[in-house]
């Protein structure tokens, strides 16, 4: 499937806020407005997105649907923020048609439980943006070279490219691929769905990403373990390790880094470029990542090199 790419944003533009999973904190809703005030767009903040909570969701699930439906088909709408992740983006994604999403693709940006709505967009053909949400745009300082990665995405660049450090772990290649990943309990919970977009395709080149916070190790392997005897593992062209934050040692493994690398080298799949510790996830230095990019990775002993053709 050919991928869309939604059109660049011009200053002036809107970009909605939305919560479609998890509550989240006033604050952070109008720090995200006011950031991206300053950066020289307007806001609309969708009804819900503060609530009234349902739980521990940001609202019902008919006015997060409504919200993210809402906010689809307004043609003033350029881009989609999600607020923040937690849980509950999963109750909307088989209520989107690929109608509506083709009608006027536009940008949906986010990570975590957000992973489920890329899930959606990538079924539909369409690239949208992991990347940092509501929380990060209010505390991060102008300078964040996350937050000036994602404009540039929205804005026209026509590819990104990330330099990162080497890490000792890493297994040394090339590999070109279309791009897909992100939090993987998230995604690992899609699979053998329509949304399935951790297992390739017959044919597909796929650089696969991943990330997650507070998973015990062994609830990690677990979740490789499906992918490897699924035969997906076999399949990609390369790994990205992101951060694995907020997990304790077990009487198994020092760290998930630790346990991943060990099960790779057991299943022979090191034999494919593997760049471990990427800036990617739960952390203040959490890269955008396009799903759905062509994209190349190139892993050395002076470092790790990702480039993500955007057009």
């Amino acid at each position: 499937m050919k991928q869309i790419f939604p059109r660049p944003l011009q200053k002036g533009d809107t970009i909605a806020i939305l919560s479609p999973a998890t509550t989240v904190k006033q604050e952070y809703v109008e720090g995200a407005e006011e950031r991206l005030k300053r950066l020289g767009y307007k806001v609309k903040l969708m009804p819900s997105v503060l609530g009234p909570a349902d739980g521990s969701y940001a609202s019902s699930m008919e006015c997060r649907l409504k919200d993210l439906k809402d906010a689809l088909e307004d043609s003033d709408v350029r881009a989609i923020l999600c607020a923040r992740g937690g849980y509950g983006a999963v109750h909307l994604i088989d209520k989107i048609d690929t109608e509506m999403l083709h009608n006027d693709p536009k940008w949906i940006i986010g990570y975590s439980d957000i992973s489920a709505l890329h899930a959606m967009m990538q079924h539909a053909g369409i690239a949208s943006i992991h990347a940092p949400m509501a929380k990060h745009l209010t505390i991060e300082p102008d300078d964040d070279r996350s937050i000036a990665a994602l404009m540039g995405i929205l804005e026209g660049d026509e590819s990104m490219t990330y330099e990162v450090k080497s890490h000792e772990s890493n297994v040394v290649g090339e590999a070109h691929g279309v791009l897909r990943g992100g939090n993987l309990a998230v995604l690992a919970g899609l699979i053998g769905s329509p949304y399935d977009i951790l297992t390739p395709g017959e044919g597909e080149d796929v650089i696969l990403f991943i990330e997650d916070i507070s998973e015990a190790i062994y609830s990690t392997e677990r979740m490789l373990y499906h992918l490897h005897l699924n035969g997906a593992l076999s399949r990609i062209k390369c790994l990205i390790v992101g951060q694995f934050t907020e997990t304790k040692a077990d009487k198994n493994f020092e760290s998930t880094h630790q346990m991943i690398r060990h099960r790779l080298s057991e299943w022979g799949l090191d034999r494919v470029p593997v760049a471990f510790d990427f800036p990617v996830g739960h952390v203040s230095d959490n890269l955008p990542m396009v799903e759905g990019a062509q994209a190349t990775l190139t892993v050395s002993n002076q470092g790790v090199k990702l480039l993500q053709k955007l057009r």
